[in-house]
C-alpha cells in the first residue's frame, strides 16, 4: 500500500530515531540507524533491525501524547466510559478521543499517527519476513527473526482492522465488509482495502507460522519481554480468536500463553504497573532512562505522579459507579482512591474523587516506565469468557475464580451461569485492564453500546458525547486525509 509518502518510509527503514544508549544495552537495543540494504546482510544486522522495530513501540512521534502503543492504549480507553476527567478547569489534553472526535476527523494529527504507527511496524516487518533467508548467519536465527517479524505483522494488522473495519461476526461468514489494506510486500502502489475475512485469515496465518518458527526460542536480556516468543504469539492468537467468536481457539491459546507466568502478588499489584520483570507480564516494552520520551510518554498521560500539566491539573479517575461495585477486600479497589488523599501526586498536583494510583512513572521528573501489553491475568479472563460462551459454566467459573481469588482473598467462586456469568467476567475485565487499552475494542467486538449515562463523576460539558449505539458508524475510524491523498485505491468509511 502507499501510506502518505510511502517511499520515504521505505528508504529510511529501520532508521527509527534511536537515541544513544549505555554500552551495556548494546546487546538488546540498536544504538544507530540500520539502513534497509544492510539489515539483511547478516543475522546480526537483522537482530539489530528487529530491535529497531521494538523501539518503534515506544518512541516519540509528531506531538505530545504520541509515544507508541502505550499512547494508543490510552486513546482507545478514553473512548470508553471507565476513564474520567474529573475536574472542570483541568487540562483537556487528548479530550478529542473522549469526545469521539479525533477518530472521525480526517485531518487529526493523532489519527494520522495511529494509522502510520501500525503500518510503519508492518512495512519494517515485511523487510525481514521477505528477505531474512538471504542473510548470512545461523538458520536458527533466521527462523526466530522471521517468526518475530510475522508476529508483528499479524498483530499490527489485527490492531488496524479492529479500528478501521466493522466488527467480525462469526454468524455472517464470510465477513465481506471492508477492512484495511493488507500489506504483505512493500511497494509504491496504493493498495485497496480487503475484506475483514481476508484480513483475519492472514492474521491467523502469520501468527500460526510465527508459533512454528519461534519453537525453541528463549528470550534473554534485560529487554527480553519486548520480544515475541511462543507465549506472546499464542496470547495474541487468543485475542484474535475472541474477536472472531472462535471460543475454543481462544480458550486453548489463552491457557497455553500464560504457562510459566503466574499471577502477581497483591504487593506487586500495588507497585505501579511499570516494571517488565513482574512475573505476570508476558509481553511489554522495557524502557530505560536514556530512552525517556518526556511529555510524550504513556506515563505522562496515565500515571498519578509525573509532573506534566495533564497529570497535575487533570488527574485520571475511574468511573465512580464501577469503583463502588468493587468489593472492599479486592486489592484492585486500591488502584483508585475515593478521596484522592493517598495518591502520590506531582508537586502542585490536584486531588480528586476516585483518583487513579494504578500507574506510577519513575518519578515526578522522569516519565519513564515499562508498558504492559499482555498479562496472564487477561488470559484467565479470555479463557473464562470463551468457556462461558460455549456454555461450559464450570470451566468458566474456575478460570474466573483463579484470577479473582488472587486479587481478593475473601472471594468465593461464582455460581452464576449464562449472561449473569458473562457480566461478572466483563466486570472483571473492566477493573483488571483499566488503562491498558481494551475498553473500546471490547465494546465493539461484543456489539455493545458505549454509555456514560448516570455516571456521576463524568462532566458532560467535557465529555460531550454520552452514548453511542451499538453498530453506529462512529465505531469505524476514518482514514486520514493524507492516506486518501496518497492512495486513491482506499475507500473511506461512511462519514
Amino acid at each position: 500500500m502507499r501510506i502518505f509518502n510511502y517511499k520515504f518510509f521505505y528508504l529510511i527503514l529501520f532508521a527509527v530515531i534511536i537515541s544513544s544508549c549505555k554500552k551495556d544495552f548494546l546487546a538488546t537495543y540498536s544504538t544507530t540507524a540500520v539502513p534497509a540494504i544492510d539489515a539483511l546482510a547478516t543475522t546480526s544486522n537483522a537482530w539489530a533491525a528487529l530491535n529497531g522495530i521494538h523501539r518503534i513501540m515506544y518512541t516519540q512521534y509528531d506531538q505530545q501524547g504520541e509515544a507508541g502503543e502505550g499512547s494508543n492504549n490510552i486513546f482507545r480507553d478514553l473512548m470508553g466510559e471507565d476513564i474520567v476527567y474529573p475536574l472542570a478547569n483541568g487540562s483537556t489534553g487528548l479530550i478529542g478521543w473522549m469526545q469521539w472526535i479525533n477518530h472521525r476527523n480526517v485531518n487529526a494529527t493523532d489519527l494520522r499517527y495511529v494509522y502510520r504507527f501500525y503500518y510503519r511496524l508492518i512495512s519494517n516487518a515485511n523487510v525481514l519476513i521477505n528477505g531474512i533467508n538471504q542473510a548470512s548467519g545461523p538458520d536458527a536465527d533466521k527462523r526466530y527473526i522471521r517468526g518475530e517479524a510475522l508476529a508483528y505483522r499479524g498483530w499490527a494488522h489485527f490492531q488496524l482492522v479492529q479500528l478501521w473495519g466493522k466488527r467480525y461476526d462469526a454468524t455472517a461468514k464470510p465477513n465481506s465488509q471492508l477492512g484495511v489494506p493488507l500489506l504483505l510486500t512493500n511497494n509504491l502502489n496504493g493498495q485497496p482495502r480487503v475484506s475483514v475475512e481476508e484480513i483475519y485469515a492472514q492474521i491467523n496465518k502469520d501468527l500460526d507460522t510465527a508459533v512454528v518458527l519461534l519453537n525453541g526460542y528463549a528470550r534473554s536480556g534485560s529487554a527480553a519481554k519486548s520480544n515475541f516468543d511462543v507465549n506472546v504469539v499464542k496470547a495474541i492468537k487468543a485475542r484474535v480468536a475472541l474477536a472472531q467468536q472462535d471460543w475454543e481457539t481462544a480458550a486453548v491459546n489463552a491457557i497455553a500463553a500464560r504457562s510459566g507466568y503466574p499471577l502477581m502478588t497483591n504487593a506487586e499489584y500495588l507497585s505501579g504497573f511499570n516494571n517488565i520483570t513482574n512475573q505476570e507480564w508476558i509481553w511489554g516494552t522495557r524502557q530505560i532512562d536514556d530512552h525517556n520520551t518526556f511529555f510524550y510518554s504513556y506515563f505522562a498521560y496515565i500515571s498519578s505522579n509525573f509532573n506534566s500539566t495533564v497529570i497535575r491539573t487533570q488527574p485520571r479517575a475511574i468511573n465512580a459507579t464501577l469503583w463502588e461495585q468493587i468489593p472492599a477486600t479486592d486489592i484492585r479497589k486500591q488502584m483508585w482512591d475515593k478521596t484522592g488523599a493517598t495518591v502520590v501526586i506531582p508537586p502542585g498536583g490536584s486531588r480528586s474523587a476516585y483518583q487513579n494510583k494504578k500507574f506510577l512513572a519513575k518519578s515526578d521528573a522522569l516519565s519513564t516506565g515499562d508498558v504492559p501489553y499482555v498479562r496472564s491475568g487477561e488470559m484467565y479472563l479470555i479463557e473464562a469468557e470463551a468457556r462461558a460462551m460455549q456454555g461450559q459454566a464450570a470451566a468458566a467459573q474456575d478460570a474466573l475464580f483463579t484470577l479473582v481469588k488472587n486479587r481478593n482473598p475473601s472471594a468465593t467462586k461464582s455460581t452464576s451461569t449464562g449472561q449473569a456469568l458473562l457480566n461478572e467476567i466483563y466486570f472483571n475485565r473492566r477493573i483488571e485492564l483499566w488503562g491498558e487499552g481494551f475498553r473500546f475494542t471490547d465494546l465493539k467486538r461484543l456489539n455493545l453500546p458505549m454509555s456514560r449515562a448516570g455516571i456521576p463523576n463524568h462532566l458532560q460539558a467535557l465529555i460531550q458525547i454520552v452514548t453511542v449505539p451499538a453498530g453506529d458508524k462512529l465505531w469505524e475510524w476514518l482514514f486520514p486525509q493524507d492516506e486518501l491523498n496518497a492512495n486513491a485505491a482506499v475507500q473511506q468509511n461512511p462519514l
